[in-house]
């Protein structure tokens, strides 16, 4: 009997991908105008790519996610909020297969410029 080695290793996962997957399918929501600035703290002022619209933590494998977004007008604001909570956690889970824990929806503006 022989037997095949195993190559093992491990795949790590740049933090810049959770806020891809979290930007792209939060913006792929209808009744999303854009994204929201997200509040800063001290060490995101100075840094080269501020986090736009989106906060990623990951606790023990568990992603935690802030989005914040603004609106179009004349939509369900808990409706949209729900399709963007949806859509974020089902797609980090789905492409990564990482446990989504919390993922916060934060509206920050209603564009009354867009049509919905």
């Amino acid at each position: 009997m022989e037997q095949t080695p195993s190559t093992t290793g491990k795949t790590t996962i740049a933090p810049e991908v959770l806020l891809t997957i979290a930007r792209l399918n939060t913006l792929s929501v209808p009744g999303v105008a854009r994204l929201s600035s997200a509040p800063a703290d001290v060490n995101q002022i100075f840094s080269k790519n501020p986090q736009e619209g989106v906060k990623i933590s990951v606790d023990h494998g568990v992603v935690y996610a802030d989005i914040y977004v603004v609106l179009a007008k004349d939509v369900n604001v808990r409706e949209v909020g729900r399709a963007i909570q949806q859509k974020v956690s089902r797609a980090i889970s789905e492409m990564l297969g990482m446990e989504v824990g919390k993922i916060n929806v934060h509206v920050e503006d209603i564009d009354y410029s867009v049509e919905a």
